[in-house]
């Protein structure tokens, strides 16, 4: 338990996504061709919808990654300009910074050993017996031993404060249901015309923002149950139920998680923990319950590393944890609820 808790410390991800050239498949429509892109001489592609125009997207990735000091520690990133980020811009004189936390090279289960170690020998690009290795965006490089971050240079080399060399994986589940007046009825925005949808939010304990319930993905454990296990966690606090209850709360998260559900974004991540060596990744997925009935038997409850949690209205007035208001607007988007009041009440979602 105490292993998941410290993996979870490092999993409530800084969502400012990194959108890398992607050949998006969006449900009903056909692919869009990929951009290639410097990020290394593979060409990246995923299924997921594109959270920001293309020029937006590129001008404002990998910004976090690059950010010092860095979390946790007094460790200055060396520099790194925007036009040298790219692995194939030649630069002979970049000198990354070392750093790997104390709390990782104490070799907790969720973290790997050093790569000097003589008995790791990690399998990159692969499932590592329990271990998921593979990258959400294709194959990433080895240099000299090491994983090479697929976005570029960070200024940093090691692993920082995260446990796996190449690639961490999380997950982020965002439960939405449609907000209702007291006779049922759905509630309309008076300027946009749409329905207005709510999503589970929570307020994290160490920085005290409002964020998608969210957590690593333990080893061996299938993307789903991580999904419902960490929304069990911090909105219901399932951890200090008893048999009974939790019995009930598995009886109610079956029937949400067993259901049509929207894949909103996976994949690389912009976040302040990366390195050149190690990064974040994750899927966020929306599981909607559109007659709310599955929710209204079950009691929203902090727990885990959850401050708070409540239903949130959602719209462009949220200030969210990092970019998690990317991913909920592409939620709004795809269930043509209210997001903004410059919104067309007659047009389509994605």
């Amino acid at each position: 338990m105490a292993g998941r808790v410290l993996g979870k410390a490092l999993a409530t991800v800084s969502l400012s996504v990194a959108l890398i050239s992607v050949s998006v498949r969006s449900l009903g429509c056909r692919s869009i061709p990929a951009y290639r892109n410097s990020f290394s001489s593979c060409s990246f592609h995923l299924n997921s919808f594109i959270m920001s125009d293309t020029h937006d997207a590129k001008r404002n990735s990998h910004k976090k990654a690059r950010t010092s000091p860095y979390p946790g520690s007094k460790v200055e990133r060396s520099q790194v300009p925007n036009e040298k980020v790219g692995w194939l811009v030649e630069w002979q004189d970049y000198n990354p910074v070392e750093y790997t936390a104390v709390s990782v090279l104490a070799g907790p289960r969720w973290a790997d050993p050093q790569i000097s170690e003589r008995n790791f020998s990690p399998k990159f690009n692969e499932k590592d017996g329990h271990i998921e290795r593979k990258s959400q965006n294709g194959l990433y490089e080895i240099k000299n031993g090491r994983p090479r971050n697929p976005a570029g240079r960070t200024g940093l080399v090691g692993r920082g404060l995260l446990g796996r060399w190449g690639p961490n994986h999380a997950a982020d589940p965002i439960i939405t249901r449609w907000k209702r007046d007291n006779s049922g009825n759905k509630i309309t925005h008076p300027v946009s015309g749409k329905n207005i949808l709510q999503f589970v939010a929570i307020k994290r304990k160490d920085c005290g923002e409002w964020a998608i319930p969210g957590g690593m993905v333990d080893p061996g454990e299938k993307l789903s149950a991580t999904l419902k296990r960490e929304f069990g966690e911090e909105a219901l606090n399932s951890l200090q139920k008893t048999s009974a209850e939790k019995r009930e709360i598995e009886e109610q998260l079956h029937k949400l998680f067993n259901q049509e559900h929207l894949v909103i974004y996976k994949g690389y991540v912009d976040d302040p923990r990366n390195t050149d060596n190690a990064w974040m990744e994750t899927e966020a997925v929306n599981y909607h319950d559109e007659t709310g009935e599955i929710m209204d038997n079950l009691t929203l409850e902090a727990g885990d590393d959850a401050g708070k949690v409540k239903w949130v209205d959602i719209s462009d007035k949220l200030k969210l944890y990092a970019s998690h208001s990317q991913f909920i607007k592409v939620v709004a988007e795809k269930r043509e609820a209210h997001w903004d009041e410059d919104s067309d009440p007659g047009s389509p979602g994605l």
